[in-house]
């Protein structure tokens, strides 16, 4: 299979990886990221296109699906991997940091998905978003961006029962500790964390699926964790 993919968040991290699978597969690439330098240099690297723009601004969510179709024409896989955890107790975060994780990680996803929803139809394709494992096990001082993941997953199981006629599937890929930088606070040892590369071969394997076939989620677990290591 190859076609052309949108990539959120594909500067860095897990993103870059499947983004990087992707152009090794074939497909044609709209890296898109809020910071122009960054994203301008991943897609330098991969021959991509690039986009400079902000997941949480309803405007850029719609733009980006805009452009990667003017400049493609088609669009294949969607990859939402744009999103932000803030750590801070329920009874202790402030507003803004829970706005910003809802905004980014839930409705941004959300309005990026809606607006390339009308190009998977016509592709049958696949949208593949990063949800965490934190949505799928109780994340005390992580609970909005665990809260925001759940949701994540839960609208990746809507999107499959609303979009199975038009042959579109979806999946949500919940792993524990990635090494990238999101994941540094976190005091484990980059070794002993899950690879961005693997998240981006359960991608490559959903590709290679048969049009009978999707898998709506996929946890993956680093070796040697407790229930309670989140990505």
């Amino acid at each position: 299979m190859a076609g052309a993919a949108l990539v959120t968040g594909g500067s860095s991290g897990i993103g870059l990886a499947i983004a990087r699978m992707l152009r090794d597969e074939g497909f044609d690439l709209t890296l898109v990221s809020r910071r122009p330098e960054k994203v301008e240099a991943a897609a330098a690297e991969l021959g991509a296109a690039a986009v400079a723009a902000n997941m949480a601004e309803a405007e850029d969510c719609a733009r980006v699906v805009a452009e990667h179709r003017d400049r493609f024409g088609r669009l294949d896989v969607l990859v939402n991997s744009a999103g932000v955890g803030i750590g801070g107790t329920v009874e202790d975060l402030p507003p803004k940091s829970l706005d910003l994780q809802l905004d980014l990680n839930l409705r941004g996803l959300f309005l990026v998905t809606q607006a390339a929803i009308p190009a998977l139809r016509e592709s049958r394709g696949w949208i593949v978003n990063l949800a965490s494992i934190a949505g799928t096990v109780p994340t005390p001082g992580l609970a909005t961006y665990g809260a925001t993941k759940a949701a994540v997953i839960a609208l990746t199981r809507s999107l499959n029962e609303e979009l199975d006629t038009a042959g579109v599937r979806a999946i949500a890929l919940c792993p524990g500790f990635v090494d990238t930088p999101m994941a540094q606070w976190s005091g484990i040892d980059p070794a002993d964390m899950i690879r961005p590369e693997d998240c981006a071969e359960v991608v490559r394997m959903c590709l290679r699926l048969s049009p009978q076939a999707r898998i709506p989620q996929v946890v993956i677990e680093r070796m040697g964790s407790s229930n309670a290591d989140v990505h």
